[in-house]
């Protein structure tokens, strides 16, 4: 399938939008890029836009971040200067019919795409996706843990909130690594996982029991599920990791309130941007080509 009058926008991310941009110049695209990390020697056959505007005007396909959308509505974008918040202008110089592809749109982006008649493909949630990069997270969240601890991983009490895709790799590594793993969960098969893993599974409702001994609390629910009542519970020597997206498991304004040192490990894939570049250009592809075969 030829690509060759395709126009595709990467707007927004980190060093992984750098292996997908070349992904997309290798498959045939001509390319426009803007918001992440860009090279001293650029990127070849990638055009860098002034700003996300110009990066769209004229695109066919535009390719967002897998990190979820702030609050706010901004595009995860951690080293660019200013926040990228898609509005219905910036969105209006792509081409019709236009698609954006990404790992999740909010209710402001939502609105956007249906006035303006362009379609969303989100894929934050497919499992072969997030198997493929899971590693690269778990490897980072493992750095996040060892720069800010005191403590070794092995023989360290650690709770898992939420045992999705991320979170029973989680689980595997850490009691291979010698962790005592608690996993608290609502899915009774996801509790039953972790205990066949070598974990102690917990229901949601225990966790104030056992919250009180954990040296490391990890969340991975996009949803808040540890409030200010529950973490008075932890120790003051506590790490808080948070890979979840936005929201977040973790009420992190709290934990800073009540001297814990909490940390929102957003972007964890980009520990290993070529292969995890790559890894979701597998999935991106695909979805581009669906889109193709409908023209």
């Amino acid at each position: 399938m030829s690509w060759n009058n395709t126009v595709i926008a990467v707007v927004a991310g980190d060093a992984r939008e750098q292996e997908i941009a070349r992904c997309a110049v290798r498959a045939g695209a001509t390319v426009r890029a803007f918001g992440f990390p860009w090279p001293g020697e650029g990127i070849e056959g990638v055009y860098h836009a002034r700003d996300a505007a110009d990066a769209l005007k004229g695109a066919d396909i535009a390719l967002f971040p897998i990190p979820g959308i702030t609050a706010e509505g901004a595009l995860f974008a951690p080293k660019c200067p200013d926040k990228i918040i898609p509005t219905r202008d910036m969105l209006a110089g792509m081409n019709k019919p236009g698609h954006i592809i990404l790992g999740w749109a909010d209710g402001n982006l939502k609105g956007h795409c249906e006035a303006l008649g362009i379609t969303l493909h989100e894929y934050e949630w497919d499992v072969d996706l997030m198997l493929l990069r899971g590693p690269a997270i778990v490897e980072g969240v493992l750095k996040v843990i060892i720069e800010n601890t005191e403590i070794t991983i092995h023989k360290s009490n650690i709770c898992l909130v939420g045992q999705g895709t991320i979170g029973s790799l989680l689980t595997n590594t850490l009691v291979a690594l010698g962790a005592h793993v608690h996993v608290a969960a609502r899915n009774p098969v996801q509790r039953a996982a972790a205990y066949a893993a070598g974990a102690e599974s917990l229901t949601l409702e225990q966790l104030p029991e056992f919250l009180p001994r954990m040296d490391i609390v990890i969340g991975s629910v996009p949803k808040r599920l540890l409030d200010r009542d529950q973490l008075k519970l932890l120790p003051k020597h506590a790490l808080l990791v948070d890979v979840a997206a936005p929201p977040g498991t973790i009420d992190r304004e709290a934990a800073a309130e009540l001297g814990l040192k909490a940390i929102w490990a957003r972007g964890m894939g980009a520990r290993a941007p070529i292969t995890v570049g790559r890894s979701q250009w597998s999935g991106i592809s695909r979805r581009v080509e669906g889109i193709l075969e409908q023209k």
